[in-house]
């Protein structure tokens, strides 16, 4: 055998060695083990879906008009309802509103919101509170609102806002996996 070819295997031996040594290292190190399973989460915390739905029919919106311009609501709803969401009968906010639009989300629609926000480019305002129930979502139409992004613009858009940031005082709810049934 030929010293060049020693040289080699010894040098493969050791990248081996080392790449063995840095996956144990970092399997030891690592710190992410339980925070998506919500067993070290305070008593009475929120457990939030940070999940992004796969399919827009995923998603329950309830559109309400922040204007003063008839019909924005009815309009707003029908396009949600043309994109596949899921959507309830609109409605007129209590109060006027100037942005864009506002997103009014809970514990069970955390993923889901962010997915509406990209629909929006990430113009909208974020309110999210921890006792409000189920997974349907507000949005409250603004005076700024001029319409909905296209596909192309979604995508962009969820690149940009990157995956759902954990609201205060709420864990991760543990992720379950679908059966085939579900699929």
């Amino acid at each position: 055998m030929s010293f060049a070819r020693v040289r080699a295997l010894v040098v493969v031996g050791v990248l081996a060695v080392a790449a063995v040594v840095f996956v144990i290292v970092a399997l030891v190190r690592d710190t992410q083990g339980g925070s998506t399973s919500g067993s070290d989460c305070p008593a009475g915390s929120a457990m939030a879906d940070m999940t992004l739905p796969d399919d827009p029919a995923e998603v329950t919106v309830k559109v309400l008009n922040g204007t003063n311009t008839a019909g924005l609501a009815d309009s707003v709803s029908t396009e949600f309802k043309n994109r596949r969401f899921n959507t309830q009968t609109p409605g007129k906010s209590k109060t006027k509103y100037k942005g864009v639009a506002e997103i009014r989300y809970g514990p069970d629609a955390v993923g889901k919101a962010q997915l509406l926000r990209a629909y929006f480019l990430a113009q909208s305002e974020m309110e999210y509170n921890a006792k409000r129930k189920g997974a349907t979502i507000e949005i409250v139409i603004g005076s700024r609102f001029q319409q909905l992004a296209t596909t192309t613009e979604v995508n962009q858009s969820l690149v940009e806002v990157g995956e759902p940031t954990l609201p205060p005082g709420a864990c991760v709810k543990p992720v379950t996996e679908k059966t085939e049934e579900e699929s």
